[in-house]
């Protein structure tokens, strides 16, 4: 079954998802970093005038989630809301996260169409009962095979170790029913081949191929050893997987089973965000299962890399979990947002230091983009007694100013917008910054305004009003990455009076030169990045 009812579909929205995290722990920066570029992405389509749906949640079920809450003395249900409430909502709410639905795998609106999904392909002839015996890791609730699995040293000498979580595999025997995944590599391969896009990036997508090309096996898709799960609808001695489970919340979220024209404005998701240890679950059962059932593909795959800190992936099991809380409080959350997509390109893994940190946000955020936004209202003030001036002598330095803020929204667009490039999308708006800096030093209005003449003062208040609508477009296209300096720059120009709200501004409109009106009354603010304490 598709969905139920028969009205009508509107228009498609922009739908993005994040994995739905386990919840056998609080967050950690790399579950944020995801979310953050989710984030960032869906804000950028709004911006451009889109419908737009993001999906973010957690993932409660399995044996992992069972063991912590034995481990903590409560129920897996009881250990679920509290993580859910205490930790994983209230940090999202914390990083200005604006997604759209919060989905959560023992709510029943999941569930019951978790039973439907996997009753109706059993009634397909897709699912069989059988035996299976083999390694498997719990804290990534999935089988292994035996030549991806490590030889432990130390204290795990003789045993078989996860290459992930660098842990001890139980060797499992149980009768499961099986999805006939084997029969979907061929189909995988033909959609790969069609869709070259659809996982990224390309060395991603080279992973995932060879993997398939290898051969499939059928997927054990029920565990009879517990039960903490979804009751297999005809067998309720058995329990869905939690990751066949999991992976259909980016369709039971947005209707499946419930609501057609819901579901059919909406799925299949533009874009999956999902990390590289994760990539085959998406972009390999998440795809058969759909094409099992007769439903459409999501359209694009992006893998991000890993967060690194001391050489090895950022987790809890490693020890190497920070919590945002902590960056956040000494650098804000703007900066913190800013930072992990300014830093590091997405799709690829990439190292977290706090000196880095530190550098980046005194050097491009304080200096450059930070002084630039005081030193106009400043001069504004003082010359101008807080009105912006008029542009009267408008030149070829000045129109350099529009030529370059032109290039920087094509180029932001693109790289943001299209291709996920978060790193070259900033990069791109902080060289315009730069070049609006280099304006403002060579054309020295300080040094402009001693000179009383009627044409100088014509000259100071063009570069004025050139430095100021800069900045009003500086404050549209960093409104996705940096909501809250956004809005403090954009009412200190006195933009919302005369242009209205920061988010009706489209990313297209940032570049329409003279958009901000002279006679607005330019405020001095607050610091945008206050000056960082020494810790």
């Amino acid at each position: 079954m598709a969905a139920t009812g028969s009205e009508q579909a509107g228009p498609t929205a922009y739908y993005v998802s994040t994995p739905i995290y386990y919840v056998n722990d609080a967050p950690h920066l790399g579950h944020a970093y995801t979310t953050v570029a989710g984030d960032v992405l869906t804000r950028w389509h709004r911006q451009r005038g889109e419908k737009v749906w993001y999906l973010t949640g957690t993932d409660e079920h399995g044996q992992k989630i069972m063991r912590t809450a034995e481990a903590n003395g409560v129920s897996p249900q009881e250990w679920c809301d509290k993580l859910v409430e205490e930790a994983w909502k209230p940090l999202w709410e914390h990083l200005n996260i604006a997604n759209d639905d919060f989905i959560r795998t023992t709510e029943r609106r999941h569930t019951d169409r978790v039973q439907e999904f996997v009753q109706d392909l059993y009634d397909r002839g897709e699912i069989y009962q059988g035996g299976y015996e083999g390694p498997y890791c719990v804290p990534c609730e999935e089988y292994k095979t035996y030549g991806e699995l490590l030889d432990g040293e130390g204290e795990f000498e003789g045993q078989k170790l996860c290459p992930i979580h660098k842990k001890p595999v139980e060797m499992l025997q149980e009768e499961n029913y099986f999805f006939k995944l084997s029969a979907y590599g061929p189909k995988l391969l033909e959609h790969y081949e069609a869709n070259p896009d659809f996982i990224q990036p390309e060395s991603a997508r080279n992973e995932v191929v060879q993997f398939v090309r290898q051969g499939l096996e059928d997927l054990s898709i029920s565990r009879s050893t517990f039960d903490w799960g979804v009751t297999i609808p005809w067998d309720d001695k058995h329990v869905i997987y939690v990751w066949i489970d999991a992976l259909l919340n980016y369709a039971t979220a947005v209707g499946y089973g419930s609501d057609r024209r819901r579901f059919d404005e909406t799925f299949p998701a533009d874009v999956h965000l999902v990390g590289k240890d994760i990539l085959r679950f998406h972009a390999v059962i998440w795809p058969a299962m759909l094409m099992a059932n007769g439903l459409p593909l999501p359209r694009r795959i992006a893998a991000n890399g890993w967060l690194m800190v001391g050489g090895e992936k950022m987790s809890k099991s490693n020890l190497t979990g920070i919590s945002p809380q902590e960056l956040t409080g000494h650098f804000g959350v703007d900066a913190y947002r800013w930072y992990f997509l300014r830093a590091i390109a997405f799709g690829q893994d990439g190292s977290f230091s706090w000196e880095d940190f530190s550098a980046r946000y005194t050097s491009e955020l304080a200096n450059d983009y930070g002084n630039l936004a005081s030193r106009v209202a400043a001069m504004v003030n003082k010359y101008f007694d807080g009105k912006l001036p008029a542009s009267a002598a408008h030149g070829e330095a000045e129109q350099a100013v529009v030529d370059g803020l032109a290039g920087a929204v094509r180029e932001a667009d693109r790289r943001i917008g299209e291709e996920l490039d978060f790193a070259g999308g900033i990069a791109a708006i902080f060289d315009f910054i730069k070049q609006v800096n280099g304006y403002l030093t060579e054309q020295a209005p300080w040094k402009v305004a001693k000179d009383t003449s009627p044409e100088a003062q014509a000259r100071l208040a063009t570069i004025l009003y050139t430095a100021a609508e800069s900045l009003r477009a500086c404050a549209v296209l960093l409104n996705p990455v940096m909501p809250e300096t956004s809005a403090k720059l954009w009412d200190s120009l006195g933009a919302e009076p005369s242009l209205g709200a920061l988010a009706d501004q489209r990313i297209s409109e940032a570049a329409d030169w003279g958009r901000l009106p002279a006679g607005s009354t330019v405020t001095k603010g607050a610091v945008l990045f206050p000056r960082l304490e020494e810790k």
